[in-house]
């Protein structure tokens, strides 16, 4: 399932970031764009792409989904991804966001600022009227694909193979910075810290849903707040 996935991103991050460290020059001199054209010039082949790329990138979550229901388990609502509780994973997300949102961003830009990190670059579209959406599409995309798999997926399968709770903690935890390791040590290191603290709150709660909503919203701020912002504040980082 890893392999399939995000175990993939991982290495894949991981040669990414050894061509970046190797490369003439500073690391907050290269950008990591994380939303960019595939048809530049051809915005609606360039819609079909991005289309095609977040549902594929769901595909792992569906087969999750189908070997939940093989186990007889309830598919994903054993992980606590459904709809049965709406306004509390909802208000969980929203204040878990800020409280991560905005560390995140302090992080970010120290470790770009003392040499640690690319400078990130959320999106690169180009000004046609699916923009926004398709960020939105993306953001959901990556928030459902992470906690699915990376919290309640990976958990549930550590514990039983007689994982203890530290080490399946640590196991998801490095995965989770893995494949942010492409945006440098400060995208590894915050992603990790992140990724712990995610993985006690599902403990505690027992549900995806507002991990989900948490990481959803994160990445929306991220996403449409660099795409009206770029360019007009001087404290937000640009290639």
């Amino acid at each position: 399932m890893l392999a399939l996935s995000l175990g993939a991103s991982g290495l894949s991050a991981l040669i990414s970031f050894i061509g970046s460290v190797t490369k003439p020059g500073g690391l907050k001199d290269q950008a990591a764009t994380l939303n960019g054209s595939q048809a530049p010039g051809r915005p609606w082949l360039d819609l079909a792409w991005q289309l095609f790329g977040i549902a594929t990138a769901l595909v792992p979550v569906v087969l999750v989904a189908h070997l939940l229901m093989r186990e007889r388990a309830g598919g994903l609502r054993v992980l606590g991804f459904d709809r049965r509780r709406p306004g509390f994973d909802l208000s969980r997300g929203v204040v878990l966001a800020a409280v991560i949102g905005g560390s995140g961003v302090l992080l970010y830009l120290g470790a770009r600022a003392t040499g640690f990190n690319l400078t990130v670059v959320p999106e690169a579209l180009p000004h046609v009227w699916w923009k926004i959406p398709v960020l939105i599409a993306s953001a959901v995309q990556n928030a459902v694909l992470e906690e699915v798999i990376v919290v309640g997926y990976l958990l549930r399968r550590l514990g039983q193979l007689g994982w203890s709770p530290f080490a399946a903690l640590a196991a998801s935890s490095v995965l989770r910075g893995s494949y942010h390791l492409y945006q440098g040590i400060g995208g590894f290191v915050g992603n990790m810290v992140m990724g712990a603290l995610f993985v006690l709150l599902y403990r505690r709660w027992g549900r995806v849903g507002p991990l989900v909503a948490a990481h959803a919203l994160i990445d929306i701020v991220a996403f449409v707040g660099y795409a009206l912002l770029a360019g007009r504040v001087g404290w937000l980082p640009t290639p």
